[in-house]
């Protein structure tokens, strides 16, 4: 099909190429253009089927109508369902989205901002790796759009959604001592992120109010590790501490690695471990018995963070720094 051109819609609509230029420029009022002749451009273009060129786009106004959106594992249910709901949200205001995962790495997170960069994106939003506050700054130093979702650096005054993870963990483990359990484990990984840190704290500051942590109840992963280690780790730990009665796993990754150990050790759920895990997936929905989570709100976290890229992208000089905490949902299932 052939590229409709500017030249095309001046031929159809009898007028010089400059004055359709012009029009589709939004600057044909400024440039003495008369209403009917603005008009009848406008609807040979639509009649047309006209869509400018991005790169010209660009290289005119300096904007690409584009976002850059940078994650840990766009395989992870979690972000994938994430990104898609971002990129409705930024199709319905005529933005594209380019997709990266990180995979946990700082280095490849630096890199992914310099080539987003270079592609001269309009803003960016970002799962950010532990060590990647340097770039994040450097964003904000050359006063590029910028949201922080899922995550965020304590002491940088940049935007950010997340849920509540400690009110969220909280609530989940004062349900689990709320159902009679008095030996509960907690699964976590090493990463020094503050999520996970919240996670852990409203877990344990949970259990210390009933008078029942155990810190040898928690076990700490390597973030790193492959599914089989991951396995073969929590079999470990659970063959040592015979006595817990419960656990929560505070990523999906971890819960789903949880089941296939629990699987191969022959513990049944909830017969002799409750089971909770952050993030839902299809997963935990199948698993016989279905497994509670606690579900994070994935279209509230992808609206905002489009509304605070927007509010900047419009006017950088009138933004304020906005940190919005978005409540999760536990969903009781059977394993508990």
């Amino acid at each position: 099909m052939k590229k409709i051109t500017i030249k095309d819609i001046a031929t159809e609509a009898q007028v010089s190429i400059s004055t359709v230029s012009f029009v589709i420029n939004n600057k044909g009022e400024k440039m003495g253009i008369s209403p009917a002749v603005i008009k009848k451009v406008q609807q040979v273009a639509e009649k047309l089927n006209y869509r400018p060129s991005m790169i010209a786009t660009s290289l005119r106004t300096g904007k690409t109508r584009s976002i850059g959106l940078i994650v840990e594992d766009i395989s992870n249910q979690f972000f994938a369902d994430l990104a898609r709901v971002i990129e409705d949200e930024a199709k319905s205001i005529d933005y594209r989205v380019f997709y990266c995962s990180t995979g946990g790495d700082d280095e490849r997170s630096q890199e992914l901002i310099q080539s987003l960069l270079q592609a001269n994106v309009d803003g960016f939003i970002i799962t950010p790796t532990e060590n990647l506050e340097e770039s994040i700054d450097l964003l904000l130093k050359l006063k590029k759009p910028v949201v922080l979702i899922d995550r965020y650096f304590p002491g940088q005054r940049v935007s950010h959604v997340v849920m509540d993870n400690y009110e969220a963990s909280n609530t989940a483990t004062k349900f689990i001592i709320e159902k009679g359990c008095k030996n509960v484990a907690i699964v976590n990984n090493k990463s020094e992120m503050i999520q996970m840190k919240l996670r852990e704290d409203g877990c344990r500051d949970a259990l210390k109010e009933a008078g029942i942590y155990n810190k040898s109840l928690v076990l700490h992963m390597d973030y790193y590790s492959n599914e089989e280690t991951r396995i073969a780790t929590i079999v470990s730990f659970f063959e040592e501490n015979p006595g817990i009665d419960a656990v929560l796993f505070l990523t999906n990754y971890m819960g789903l690695a949880g089941l296939q150990a629990f699987k191969e050790m022959k513990i049944r759920i909830p017969e002799d471990i409750s089971v909770i895990s952050f993030d839902d997936h299809d997963s935990f929905k199948l698993h016989t018995p279905a497994i509670t989570v606690i579900a994070q709100p994935i279209e509230d976290i992808a609206v905002k963070s489009i509304q605070l890229l927007m509010s900047q992208m419009t006017d950088m000089g009138k933004f304020e720094v906005e940190k919005s905490l978005k409540k999760a949902k536990l969903i009781v299932r059977q394993s508990v």
